[in-house]
């Protein structure tokens, strides 16, 4: 089965108002996905915390529950354009617990897929950076595939793609593609991203859809950008630069079968000895 997915690497929230600026940000937002529906999108995604303020101060402030605002005009848009929508991230509460959440809407508007970010970024290094998301997040406990018309599909969020593991089960479970929305800082972007993204989809014969914000240079946080779609051979086969822009990829799961067939890595694994 072949489609095509849009990438939406957008700005995201500045830290003023809140309700006045997620009301524009939403406006930015369901702008670019109108635009990557009209380019005959079946799959659109926004990338991590497109609505937020990229910093633990903001996370509890700006969440949402999961029948708030955003979750229900996500909601709406998918089953208006009749499209699937993986809607990046936002920042959820549940009860006295704050997540960094993935939604993913059918075409008709329904939620099929809830990830909560399971690897939360904690650094402390004496005499450099100090960025502790536990102190305001927590984690989820599972990974998520979703299904499609298509196939099966693996959610994940930006530090859980460091974990090798984590890509192995979903690929287990039948995902042939995985769609990573995540906000690398320009420093581990420029060592880290590319390789990380071609990696787990060489590692796992899959295609890897990675969404980040766009680069805002004296931002609150200042991502990498270059949202990419890596094929399952490891071929970058589309790119963004840094500033706000839709990036296409036309996939074709058959394709994953095929380069599985060339190189059997998942039917030679030996789990028995690992």
């Amino acid at each position: 089965m072949s489609f095509r997915i849009g990438l939406c690497q957008m700005g995201g929230s500045d830290a003023q108002d809140i309700y006045s600026n997620k009301q524009e940000t939403w406006q930015k937002a369901s702008s670019m996905v109108r635009r990557a529906k009209d380019a005959g999108c079946d799959i659109v995604c926004l990338p991590e915390m497109w609505n937020t303020p990229y910093a633990n101060r903001y996370f509890e402030p700006y969440a949402e529950t999961e029948d708030g605002d955003t979750v229900s005009r996500m909601s709406a848009l998918a089953g208006e354009l009749g499209i699937y929508l993986a809607g990046g991230t936002i920042s959820e509460r549940e009860e006295n617990r704050v997540y960094n959440t993935a939604y993913v809407f059918d075409r008709n508007g329904r939620i099929i897929g809830k990830h909560r970010k399971a690897h939360l970024f904690d650094v402390d290094i004496e005499g450099g950076i100090r960025f502790m998301e536990s102190e305001t997040l927590s984690s989820g406990d599972c990974a998520t595939v979703i299904d499609t018309e298509f196939g099966r599909i693996g959610i994940a969020i930006c530090f859980d793609v460091r974990f090798p593991e984590f890509f192995r089960k979903m690929t287990l479970e039948g995902a042939k593609m995985i769609i990573l929305p995540a906000a690398f800082s320009k420093k581990t972007g420029t060592d880290h991203w590319h390789l990380a993204m071609r990696s787990r989809a060489v590692d796992n014969q899959v295609y890897f859809a990675a969404v980040s914000p766009a680069y805002a240079e004296g931002g609150i946080y200042e991502a990498y950008g270059h949202s990419l779609v890596s094929d399952p051979w490891g071929k970058v086969i589309a790119e963004a630069g840094t500033g706000e822009e839709i990036v296409y990829a036309d996939i074709d799961f058959e394709y994953v079968d095929s380069v599985r067939q060339q190189l059997p890595l998942l039917r030679a694994r030996r789990p028995e000895i690992y």
